[in-house]
């Protein structure tokens, strides 16, 4: 049979931002917009200017440089990284951005006991999720690739600890939600107090030109379902305290081949793509990067393991939208805000 291929977006387009023009809107109130391309797509800044001294053209071109220093470092696609080069094998010395993301990951992969793991950079490429192009692997390189790959294979410096395997990572997972909270610091130390970043990941803390705390729009996680905000399942809105807000699903990155759907969320663990009900998860966290991270872990626990994880986040909120038994299903936790509840 005909091998179909979804071409699709970014996991992060899973959410819309509500109310995504206002630079004009609210002189008054100092508000404007940076907007421009990184990470295989555009990137939007909100921010009120009000009691900040720097130009809006030194804003973005500190945002600009914190774009361009975490493509050069950390960047898959860019074969001039650090990641790039590290990855194909040339000697590299990992800057302090770098040794922060791994430090991150490192920290991630033990909480979740494997389930996220950026070591795990091989099984996605032989899925045609990392790096390479869609193709379906054998029983066979599926065991040999999982044998030689994960963060148990690399030491706390990044040092092979299997000898003839040259590690091979991939920050997918947490890249985006990690450089929002880069550019969501940098703006901190300017003064900016209302502020939504949105890098592919979300970080919102403040209020919106109306005076109001973000909302940030989930959509419907079904197939074909490619633009933001076409098709909506509900609206997040926060209550003005610094979070990150991702969804993750399942839905926008996926091939099929022989009539079976393979998704773009891998399982570590065993080296195979998760199969079952839970379409997307939203999760609201203290910052990007961990709300990132955490969308993530519960697409490849499922369902009920990511409802049970969430209910002992004391700090974390979450949305998840499943199949049952051929109906769209939600289930929300006590603290997640939806609008009009």
């Amino acid at each position: 049979m005909m091998k179909r291929i979804i071409k699709a977006f970014p996991a992060f387009l899973a959410m819309v931002v509500l109310s995504l023009s206002f630079a004009s809107c609210a002189p008054d109130r100092g508000y404007s917009q940076l907007t421009g391309y990184a990470q295989g797509g555009t990137y939007s800044v909100k921010l009120n200017l009000k009691g900040v001294k720097a130009p809006l053209e030194e804003i973005q071109a500190g945002v600009d440089s914190i774009l361009t220093l975490i493509d050069t470092t950390l960047s898959g696609y860019n074969k001039g990284s650090q990641l790039s080069r590290l990855n194909s094998g040339v000697s590299v010395e990992p800057n302090a951005l770098f040794r922060e993301m791994f430090s991150l990951s490192r920290k991630f992969y033990e909480e979740t006991g494997g389930a996220l793991d950026v070591a795990a950079a091989p099984l996605f490429d032989i899925w045609g999720f990392g790096f390479t192009s869609e193709k379906l692997p054998s029983a066979q390189m599926v065991d040999s690739v999982l044998s030689v790959c994960g963060m148990d294979t690399i030491g706390e410096n990044m040092e092979p600890l299997i000898p003839g395997i040259r590690p091979r990572l991939n920050f997918n997972a947490i890249a985006q939600g990690f450089t929002s909270d880069k550019i969501a610091g940098y703006l901190h130390s300017l003064g900016v107090k209302d502020m939504l970043v949105d890098i592919g990941e979300i970080y919102c803390e403040g209020l919106n030109h109306k005076g109001l705390p973000w909302s940030i729009g989930i959509d419907r996680p079904v197939d074909g379902n490619m633009t933001p905000g076409a098709d909506l399942d509900g609206i997040w809105r926060g209550d003005g305290r610094g979070c990150g807000v991702v969804t993750s699903g399942n839905y926008r990155k996926y091939y099929e081949k022989d009539g079976r759907k393979y998704s773009h969320t891998i399982d570590p663990r065993t080296g195979y793509p998760v199969n079952h009900n839970l379409l997307s998860a939203t999760i609201v966290a203290p910052d990007a990067v961990t709300a990132d991270a955490y969308a993530t872990y519960c697409m490849v626990i499922g369902l009920e393991a990511a409802r049970d994880f969430i209910n002992t986040k004391s700090d974390v909120e979450g949305y998840l939208i499943y199949d049952d038994g051929g109906n769209m299903t939600e289930w929300a936790s006590s603290g997640f805000k939806l609008a009009g509840n």
